[in-house]
């Protein structure tokens, strides 16, 4: 898909290095076996969603305006914006 097509589906609103979690704010529903992109100025980290918690539970799906806390296979910032990857 080009650049300029592209739609943010949510937001990086927090990282937490030590265990390489993400907090991500949804704008679109997000499912467990989404494949995702986490995009910055100077970083991309692609990854298939699979253990998504809310408040520490366990959960299949990020509604819109929800956060959750992800595991990323690489470091990213506040602020990425997060990408529906093919």
């Amino acid at each position: 898909m080009p650049e300029e097509e592209r739609k943010p589906v949510g937001k990086i609103t927090h990282f937490f290095p030590k265990i390489s979690v993400a907090v991500i704010k949804a704008d679109e529903l997000l499912k467990k076996g989404d494949k995702i992109s986490i995009e910055g100025q100077d970083n991309k980290v692609e990854m298939t969603l699979e253990s998504m918690q809310i408040e520490h539970k366990g959960v299949e799906e990020i509604k819109p305006g929800e956060e959750a806390g992800v595991k990323t296979p690489g470091e990213v910032k506040e602020g990425d914006s997060v990408y529906k990857a093919e």
